[in-house]
């Protein structure tokens, strides 16, 4: 299957500083690239505020659509959160697909989940998202459903998506329920087995599967790529003085991270809150690494966890 060409569009707004816009787009191009997908054009423009009904502004849309038919573009996507009329409207006007960063994100989390826990948050947060924009989706939503026990009386297409969305994300809910409930049975026998815990957390390709292939000799998923571990993994670690601790491979963070997806896999994050000791790992050779280390820092604090004694680990060489 050859690689999806892909316009990344972009808004600049007056308050956006210069360095931070340019690497928002740069994670943008590595998200398409660990997506599958090959940026062909960066289309960015500034202004005061985001057009309410296309996001961008109506000059600029027929400069975007001039280079999807130069490229022959199958998907454009925006830096920003898009709302479902916005979404529709410029899908409407170019004549392909439009997605949004978060849509981005959440089909890598799609792609890369690999137990039964990971697949179920991933479907959480997919279908959070898309609840509210069901709206947007055009027209073939709103036809009458056809056959016995699809619809309601007079209920519509659209009304029977929504409710059938509801129940699987109540369903969903149901059964994380259950692994969280696990999840917290195993961390209380750690508790009481006193085990010294320590989470490996960063952002996203800082190399925190390397370390802990490296630190406990296992084969957690190492690649070049965002979002290469989703499911958290934990081993035993014998320090040289013979003190044995558990050690904790964690999703990597990233900017503008989709709020449904830090609600989704916060029972896979809570292994970061009940940890005694993190380390935070750095990808030195990063331009922006200090952003990083900012963004990491905000979510721990989000957390509940910027209490926790922490060490830095700068990795990678300059």
């Amino acid at each position: 299957m050859s690689e999806e060409r892909i316009i990344a569009i972009a808004v600049k707004k007056p308050n956006q500083q210069d360095d931070l816009f340019d690497s928002s787009l740069d994670e943008l191009v590595s998200l398409v690239e660990t997506a599958g997908g090959r940026v062909v054009e960066i289309m960015t423009q500034n202004r005061n505020r985001i057009h309410s009904a296309f996001y961008i502004g109506e000059g600029k849309m027929e400069e975007i659509k001039e280079k999807i038919e130069e490229y022959d573009a199958d998907l454009v996507i925006s830096n920003d959160e898009l709302s479902a009329g916005q979404s529709r409207n410029l899908s409407d006007f170019f004549g392909c697909r439009v997605i949004d960063r978060s849509q981005l994100i959440l089909d890598i989390f799609a792609s890369r989940a690999r137990t039964k826990e990971g697949k179920l948050q991933v479907e959480l947060a997919q279908l959070q998202y898309l609840l509210p924009r069901l709206r947007g989706q055009g027209t073939q939503l709103s036809r009458l459903g056809a056959g016995i026990g699809t619809r309601g009386p007079g209920e519509t297409k659209l009304e029977t998506d929504q409710r059938h969305i509801r129940n699987r994300i109540d369903e969903i809910k149901r059964r994380l329920k259950q692994v969280v409930k696990q999840r917290e049975q195993y961390r209380k026998r750690r508790k009481l087995n006193e085990v010294f815990q320590v989470a490996l957390v960063g952002y996203t390709n800082a190399g925190k599967s390397t370390i802990f292939n490296r630190l406990t000799n296992s084969e957690s998923l190492e690649e070049n790529k965002l979002f290469a571990t989703l499911d958290p993994l934990t081993r035993k670690l014998q320090l040289p003085s013979g003190f044995q601790v558990l050690l904790t491979d964690t999703v990597g963070f990233i900017q503008q991270l989709p709020t449904s997806l830090i609600a989704a896999f916060r029972s896979t994050l809570e292994e970061v809150r009940e940890a005694d000791f993190i380390l935070h790992v750095v990808d030195s050779s990063h331009p922006d690494n200090e952003q990083h280390q900012e963004t990491v820092l905000k979510l721990l604090d989000e957390l509940e966890c910027s209490n926790i004694p922490t060490l830095t680990v700068y990795n990678k060489k300059i």
